[in-house]
C-alpha cells in the first residue's frame, strides 16, 4: 500500500510539473470562485455585456495574429471588476469625443501566455511564463480607438501585435494625427487609472494588477 501511494504522489508530481513547468502555479475556475466569494472585486466581468457599444475584435481566437494559431475557442473579452468600471468610464470620456474602444484582447488563460513564449521567446514583446502576464490577471486590456460613425480604427504608430520599436509608446512619430491619436489613448487610459506598456502603444495595465492572481481559467469555463 505504501508502494502505491508513493506512485500515486510521484505520478502527481509529474502532471503538476507538466501543466506548471515553468514553476508558476496558476490559480483554477474553483480556487478563483473562493477568492471572489471573500472579495467580489476579484470577479471577472465579461466587458461586452457590461460595457454597452463596446467593440470586439479578439485576435487570438482567429488565426489573425502572430502564432498564426486560432489560441482562443471564443472571442470573449473579461476584465477584473475595478478594471471594468475603469473602462467603462474611459468609453464615456471618449464617447463625448466622438470615439469608441476597440478591444484586441483582454483576461488571458495563463495557458495562452506559455504558448506565445514557446512561439516567440523574446519577453521584450511576450510575457515570460515564470511570472505570468498581467492579462493572465484579468488587469490589462489590449485596445485601440475607432470612428463611431465609420467605425473605422484611429491611425496609429503601427498595427497591432507588431514587434518594432515603432510600436514603442516612446517612439518619435512623424505623422501629427498618429502621434495626436497615440497621445489620446495613453492619456484617456492613464486618467482611469492604467499605465501603457512600454513596448506596446495598444496594451494598457491596471495600476492594482499585483492584488489579482494569475488565472488558468478557460473562456469556456466563465461563460458557463
Amino acid at each position: 500500500m505504501k508502494k502505491i501511494y508513493t506512485l500515486f504522489f510521484i505520478l502527481m508530481a509529474i502532471a503538476v510539473h507538466a501543466q506548471y513547468k515553468y514553476g508558476l502555479k496558476a490559480t483554477n475556475l474553483k480556487e478563483y470562485k473562493a477568492t471572489v466569494k471573500q472579495n467580489p472585486n476579484k470577479e471577472l466581468i465579461d466587458l461586452e455585456k457590461f460595457i454597452p457599444g463596446i467593440v470586439l475584435d479578439i485576435r487570438y481566437a482567429t488565426t489573425n495574429n502572430f502564432t498564426g494559431e486560432k489560441i482562443y475557442n471564443m472571442a470573449k473579452a473579461y476584465a477584473r471588476k475595478p478594471v471594468a468600471e475603469a473602462l467603462q468610464r474611459a468609453q464615456a470620456e471618449l464617447q463625448k469625443k466622438g470615439l469608441g474602444i476597440k478591444i484586441y484582447d483582454a483576461y488571458r488563460p495563463y495557458k495562452a501566455t506559455v504558448r506565445f513564449y514557446e512561439v516567440y521567446k523574446d519577453t521584450t514583446y511576450v510575457a515570460s511564463p515564470y511570472r505570468g502576464s498581467r492579462h493572465n490577471r484579468g488587469c490589462a486590456i489590449d485596445m485601440t480607438l475607432i470612428d463611431l460613425k465609420t467605425g473605422k480604427e484611429l491611425k496609429m504608430p503601427t498595427g497591432y501585435d507588431s514587434f518594432q520599436k515603432e510600436a514603442w509608446p516612446s517612439s518619435p512619430v512623424s505623422d501629427p494625427e498618429v502621434k495626436k491619436n497615440r497621445t489620446l489613448i495613453i492619456d484617456v487610459m492613464k486618467k482611469q487609472g492604467f499605465k501603457v506598456n512600454s513596448s506596446e502603444w495598444w496594451h494598457y495595465d491596471f495600476i492594482g494588477w499585483k492584488n489579482y492572481e494569475v488565472l488558468d481559467i478557460d473562456f469556456e469555463e466563465l461563460a458557463d
